[in-house]
This record gives structure tokens, C-alpha cells and sequence, in this order.
């Protein structure tokens, strides 16, 4: 089986996938201080709670947004897994050419959904990711990846908002009764989601102006199913998107 591996800036979200199918998958909180050693113990507690080992990992690959954390998991892979593990950066085949000022500046999370979400659409689209920060990432209608659109992401501005307004506080993100909040903890849910989802709509449009009417939009990541429903440019989530993607670019490097 194939092990891939999205270390994102809060967690840590892995996969293993038996040819094009998706056995399972795990997501644990990122630790920036991890060593080999202990990425290489929570990986096997996790295939131990689906009765796997590490013998049934054949291959793997990971993507991985905290550089320091790139040579704790190709170490690990090298000596429990016995073999190489390939890092989505340069040197790995991607299939999408890159139309970036700077290639080496963008995020391999925001390449692997680029390429993912292609591969779904097959023609121009905007993948929105909802984590850490917010990224919308553009594909042409030839394949390229040309660009994108990063601002903060809802747990960023949450924290924010209650570290600097000493009245309000953190609160976590239920659905709203509506767009106007008869309580504190109402109008910090309203300002969040609809306020979210009204940037979202309005840099798609943008985007679209650019691209053409067609272009498809589909969205990711740990906000997205509660920010989605409130947006008029997204109708398609997959939580799964940047796993599908790392099993694409692996398979576009086998020797």
C-alpha cells in the first residue's frame, strides 16, 4: 500500500491508499518538535488501531507545509518503512506546469490540490482551501498553474479577535441563527461565517472575470463544511482532496 502524508501547519493529515482507493486515513495534531523516532511510533499505533504494520506499507510520499518537519518523516520512512520517501518540492514531477514569478515560494499543499483538483474538473478551476489560511489556488483551462490567493485563515481571525478586544472571546463555529446575531457569541458566528463565505464568493468572481464563467470551483479543508454552505461560488467540498492528489504526483514519479 501507498502512505501519503499532508503535514499542514495545525494538523497532520495522512492516508494510505491500495492502488486508486483510499483504505484509510488519520488526522493528529501537528508537532512541530516531532522527531523521527515519534512519528515513526504514532504512525504504527495508527495502523495498529486498523490491524496494519508497517510491512503493508509498500511506498509513500509526503507534502509538508513546516520545512523542519521534512527530515523527521523521510527519516522515519527510511528506517522503519525501509525505503525512500519522496517530498513534494523541487525535483518531483508534478505534471502541471507552474506560471509563478518564483515556483519554489508556493506551498506543496497548494501545488498537490491544484493538481488534484484538475484532475477531478479536467478544465480551469479554483480550489479553495480552508485551513490555516484561506488559499485559492488556479489552474487554466491548459493545465498550468498560474496563481493564487492566500489570506487568513477563520481560526487565525478567531484567536485574534480575542486576544486584541479584551470583551470578546473564542468561540467555536455552530451554524448561526442567522445573518444577525442576537447575542455575542451570535454575531462573532455571523461575522465569521458569512463574512468568510462573502470573500470567498467575491474572489471567485474576480477569478471567473479572469478565467471565463466556466470555471469550476471546489472546495477543502478542516473549515470548509462549515463555511461552504454559506457561499454562493462553492457547491462541491472533498475533504480528501490533497490525499488524492499525493497519490497522483507519487504515481507520476515511479520509476
Amino acid at each position: 500500500m501507498l502512505l501519503v502524508v499532508d503535514v499542514g501547519n495545525t494538523q497532520t493529515h495522512l492516508g494510505t491508499f491500495d492502488g486508486e482507493e483510499l483504505v484509510q486515513h488519520w488526522r493528529f495534531a501537528t508537532v512541530r518538535t516531532s522527531t523521527a523516532d515519534e512519528l515513526g511510533a504514532a504512525l504504527r499505533n495508527l495502523l495498529a488501531l486498523r490491524g496494519m504494520t508497517f510491512d503493508d506499507i509498500d511506498a509513500s510520499i509526503v507534502s509538508s507545509t513546516v520545512p523542519q518537519l521534512r527530515p523527521e518523516w523521510t527519516g522515519m520512512a527510511a528506517r522503519y518503512l525501509d525505503h525512500a520517501m519522496p517530498v513534494v518540492g523541487p525535483g518531483v514531477r508534478t505534471g502541471m506546469p507552474i506560471r509563478y514569478d518564483n515556483p519554489r515560494e508556493i506551498g506543496p499543499d497548494r501545488l498537490v490540490n491544484a493538481v488534484a483538483g484538475y484532475e477531478r474538473m479536467g478544465g480551469p478551476c479554483v480550489v479553495v482551501d480552508f485551513g490555516t489560511a484561506v488559499t485559492h489556488d488556479i489552474v487554466s483551462a491548459e493545465g498550468e498553474y498560474i496563481g493564487g490567493v492566500i489570506f487568513p485563515g477563520v481560526e487565525i481571525s478567531l484567536e485574534a479577535l480575542s486576544e486584541r478586544a479584551a470583551a470578546l472571546f473564542k468561540i467555536d463555529l455552530t451554524p448561526p441563527r442567522g445573518p444577525v446575531g442576537k447575542s455575542t457569541v451570535e454575531a462573532i458566528r455571523a461575522g465569521m461565517l458569512y463574512g468568510y463565505a462573502g470573500m470567498v464568493d467575491a474572489i471567485v468572481a474576480r477569478l471567473r472575470d479572469e478565467l471565463g464563467p466556466d470555471t469550476r470551483t471546489l472546495a477543502t479543508g478542516g473549515h470548509a463544511d462549515a463555511i461552504v454552505p454559506y457561499c454562493n461560488s462553492l457547491s462541491e467540498v472533498d475533504d480528501l482532496l490533497t490525499l488524492t492528489g499525493l497519490r497522483l504526483i507519487w504515481e507520476r514519479n515511479r520509476a
